[in-house]
Parts: structure tokens; sequence; C-alpha cells
């Protein structure tokens, strides 16, 4: 039994070397221009060249097949364009006051598509001018969340050591502290002074900023020392990532300075980071200025706001329902908007989701 085994498991069963007694007699000739080196027209068609793509082509190019990103984008342009573009075209501003019986509360017509409110005034502009107070805020309370963010992070996480731990400590007590109450005690205080500055300065700027008015300021003012926390502890993060590169160890090597380490090596490879944050603090500093003229502490009057407009019509919500649905639709495709685009961005500007 054992000699049958080993008859079926000979070696030569299972040998992979071939044959050469079976091979066919083939003889294999080389010609000269076998040996010759490949003309470049030959090399082009063995070679595959990828387009040479930069950070910024490829991001764009992501975030033009974001379809959500794009349509996004779509509906904040149109905004723009209804908030900062259309009161060229009207014949009233925001304040403009019909005292007629005609005027007053009427519903939604090809004259007034949104309307008018008690005091004869044409709801459609108000939103208009509502719309830009909105993003005037966001944009401007972005950059300032830009600027202090930035360079409190990147200072924070170059230096290291005992600055970047006193620094933090600081942001850990700023954290703290609540935003809303800031506001209000901030709006209290400088309200009395800004309006002696307004009622005794000549200047253009101090009529703009009575036109504002102090709670606005102290919105402003707030984002100045609050709202940049996030912002620093992301520039921070990237910040202590980067400075161990080879390139930041080269640059102190031939006697870069920290000033200049940061300008024109660490900053620079933050950029999309910086872009996205930025983005998405826009709907964030919407969302607090319209929460805050809903309560009757945002925009002076007359001076329009979504929030305001919304809690203005909360009086006549059974009769003229129309006038707390649309600048609560117009708020929130607003705030929808940007956070999709941002999220968005976010996408573009990852690397990690290149293809």
């Amino acid at each position: 039994m054992i000699k049958e085994q080993d008859k079926f498991l000979s070696p030569k069963m299972f040998s992979l070397q071939p044959d050469l007694n079976k091979l066919p007699d083939t003889e294999i000739v080389f010609e000269p221009n076998d040996f010759k080196p490949a003309s470049d027209d030959k090399k082009e068609n063995f070679i595959e060249k990828a387009e040479s793509v930069s950070y910024w082509a490829d991001a764009w190019r992501r975030l033009k097949h974001n379809k959500v990103a794009m349509i996004s984008l779509g509906i904040i342009i149109v905004i723009f364009l209804f908030s900062f573009i259309g009161p060229l075209f009207t014949s009233v501003d925001y304040s403009t006051q019909v005292r007629h019986a005609d005027s007053i509360n009427l519903a939604p017509s090809f004259e007034h598509p949104f309307g008018t409110d008690k005091f004869g005034r044409d709801l459609f502009v108000r939103a208009m001018y509502g719309g830009r107070v909105s993003l005037t805020v966001g944009v401007c309370a972005s950059l300032i969340v830009l600027i202090i963010g930035t360079l409190y992070g990147s200072i924070s996480a170059y230096f290291g050591g005992k600055v970047d731990n006193i620094m933090m400590r600081i942001l850990d007590l700023i954290y703290s502290v609540p935003d809303v109450l800031v506001v209000l005690l901030l709006s209290v205080t400088i309200k009395i002074p800004l309006q002696n500055w307004v009622n005794t300065s000549e200047s253009a700027f101090a009529a703009k900023v009575g036109v504002l008015g102090a709670p606005l300021i102290s919105i402003f003012i707030a984002f100045g020392l609050l709202y940049w926390v996030s912002m620093a502890r992301i520039i921070r993060g990237q910040i202590l990532m980067l400075k161990q590169q080879e390139y930041v160890t080269a640059a102190r090597a031939l006697g870069g300075g920290g000033k200049r380490i940061i300008k024109r090596h660490l900053l620079p490879n933050c950029v999309g980071q910086i872009i996205v944050m930025t983005a998405l603090q826009i709907p964030s500093a919407i969302f607090l200025e319209s929460f805050l003229s809903f309560l009757g502490i945002g925009v002076s009057a007359p001076m329009p706001s979504l929030g305001a407009m919304a809690a203005e019509a909360l009086a006549g919500i059974y009769s003229y329902p129309e006038r707390l649905i649309i600048p609560s639709i117009i708020l929130s495709l607003m705030i929808l908007s940007l956070n999709l685009f941002g999220d968005g961005l976010r996408d573009a500007f990852d690397p990690r989701l290149r293809k």
C-alpha cells in the first residue's frame, strides 16, 4: 500500500522544471536594430504623463464637482445681489413711511411683493436692507475672527513651551465667558459714550457709526473678544504639525526669524484651513446678529434686520403670517447655503480627499 502511494507521489509528477528534450528546436535571431536606443516618439508612447495641477486648481476642480456646494454658492450669489444690488433699483429706502390708509398693512402684490407693515413701509425693500445688514455683520465679524485667531494661534504654536501654555490658559478663560452676556453689558456700557461722540462729531465716519448703533457695535466687539478662540485652536494645531517639517528646520538654520518663518512658511500652508474656518464663521455671526435683533438688542431702529422683522411680525402672526415666513425663509436659506458651501470648501481643500 505504501509503495502505491509513493508511485503517485513521485517527484517527476510535481516537477516544475521543463523537459529540455521535449522543447521544439527554435533558433532566436537578433537583429542589430533591436539594440538601438528608442526614438523620442517611441518613448512618448510608453510614458503616461499626468497633467500638472496646482493646489488651487485641484481644489476648484473638486469644488465644481460638488453639486450641493455649487447650488449653495448660486443661492448665496442671488441673496447677495438681492441685498446689495436690489436697493439701487428702488425709489424708497427702508425708513420711508407712507401714512395713508391705502398703504398700510397691504398684502403681497406686484407693486409690493412682500406687502407693507403698519407704518406703510415696503417690506420687500426692508428685506433687502435686512439681508445687507446680516451679510455685512457676518463678513466683518469673520474678518475679525480671522485676523485675531490666526495671529494668536500661530504665535502660540510656534514659540511653544511656557508661551504656549500661558496663551492656551487665556483661551480657556475666554471660552468660559458667556457671549450673550458680554454683548448685553457692552451695549449698555458704550451706548451713552457712543451717542455723545456721534452727536459732537461732524465726521462722516461718526454718522455711519451712529446708524449702526451701540448694539451692533457691541456685536463686533464681542467677536473681537470671544469668537476667535476656535480659529486660534485650529491654527495652533496646524502650526504645531508644520513646524516639525524639514523646510522649517532649514529656514531656522539659515537664520530666519520667527516672524519671517510664520509669515513665509507656516501660514501659507494653513491657508486652506483658514479659508474654511472663515467661511463657516459667517453663518455663525449672522445667526447671532439675527438672534439678538429678534430679542430687541440687535440693530437700532429704524434700520431693518431679518431677526427684527421676524420679531415685529409676531404681533400680527395670525393676520399676516407672511411677514414672519418671508424673513425666516431668507435667513434660513442664507445660513444653510453658507454652511453647505463651507462644507464644500472643507472637502475641496482637504488633501486626504484628492482623487
